[in-house]
């Protein structure tokens, strides 16, 4: 296969983990015979510092005409005021809405050597595998939004809307990859109190009558969140709004010990596919050599499996990814008594060379 593939790096840590990802990526294409071609593209503070915009045009071209795109992450502090009016997150928020790419697939998977990691008892977690399917294009975070002063007080408003059609197409998503999974799909929202979420309940369980053979439960936010923490392995596919599945997926990281455990990829009804780990650009550990590069090379495996459909090279890459860990092979935020504690290009050197 020929692919093309954009690379954006972004800020902080992104360079460092994205070199540990492509090195995989290259790896699967000279084990199995593909050919792989990597562009790079300016996003987020980076860009911002070369072109004063976080998504120029020229990247969201790029990103719009290749096979698939990586991303590492965005932010700086420099750009953290939040009366600004260019900020680097704007870029990422930019790119998801222009590539309609409307479901974010975040897998939480604890893997067996792991167990210990996690704060949570390792009985309640050992048998995590679950998806968590959040819509990603819409809701509070692109809502209307402002400020405004009412009898001589300021306040600000965002807006939640969600239309018919918008959770629809991520609710049949999330039963479609149900049904390759365990079958079960639980629907997060606040219904008891915001009227956003009782169209979203009522829309997702019209829908589940389309799928008698998954099984189908909705459920509040606020239990879902305590319920991830207690029963963890109840769940196996999660479908739920845009802030509410940020909020829940970085909870869920948790439960893998970190954030640099955790890939995700957002994908639409079209190619390509938007693949990034879930956590920040780290800044204060830029160029230190310590970060974990295991979401981002995980984030390549998403890209591999749903982009350009190699599910045995996404495999391959996973496997490698457990072999490392099953070596013993830690960086801090994962590290044990008696791992072999290892920097960001050792770790991504490591997983390279179980690659098969």
């Amino acid at each position: 296969m020929q692919a093309n593939i954009a690379v954006l790096p972004g800020d902080g840590i992104g360079p460092e983990v994205m070199d540990e990802a492509l090195k995989a990526l290259r790896a699967v294409a000279a084990r199995y015979g593909h050919e792989f071609t990597f562009t790079e593209g300016l996003i987020g503070g980076a860009a911002i510092d070369a072109t004063g915009l976080p998504l120029p045009g020229e990247t969201l071209e790029l990103c719009t005409h290749s096979d698939a795109v990586m991303l590492a992450a965005v932010g700086d502090p420099k750009y953290d005021d939040p009366t600004a009016s260019v900020r680097p997150e704007q870029g990422l928020l930019g790119l998801r809405k222009a590539m309609g790419v409307f479901a974010n697939l975040r897998p939480v998977k604890l893997y067996q050597e792991l167990l210990h990691a996690s704060t949570i008892k390792p009985e309640v977690i050992a048998d995590v595998d679950l998806l968590v399917v959040r819509e990603l294009t819409g809701g509070i975070y692109f809502g209307e939004r402002g400020r405004r002063t009412v009898d001589g007080v300021e306040g600000a408003y965002d807006t939640m809307f969600y239309s018919v059609p918008e959770v629809e197409r991520v609710v049949r998503l999330a039963f479609e990859l149900a049904r390759k999974r365990r079958r079960k799909v639980t629907s997060v929202e606040k219904a008891n109190v915001l009227e956003s979420s009782r169209l979203w309940r009522e829309t997702a369980t019209r829908v589940a009558q389309d799928y008698p053979d998954v099984e189908f439960d909705s459920m509040y936010v606020d239990i879902a969140a305590m319920r991830l923490v207690r029963y963890p392995s109840v769940f196996d596919v999660v479908v739920t709004g845009n802030m509410f599945g940020d909020i829940l997926t970085d909870e869920a990281s948790m439960i893998a010990g970190s954030m640099g455990m955790l890939p995700s990829g957002a994908i639409g009804a079209q190619k390509p596919g938007l693949f990034e780990p879930i956590h920040g650009s780290a800044p204060k550990y830029t160029g230190l050599n310590l970060v974990n590069p295991l979401a981002t090379i995980l984030s390549a495996a998403m890209l591999l499996r749903y982009s350009l459909e190699l599910e045995a090279e996404a495999n391959a890459v996973e496997a490698a990814v457990a072999a490392t860990l099953a070596a013993g092979y830690r960086t801090r935020d994962i590290m044990q008594v008696g791992g072999t504690l290892v920097g960001t290009r050792e770790m991504g050197e490591a997983v390279v060379e179980r690659i098969s």
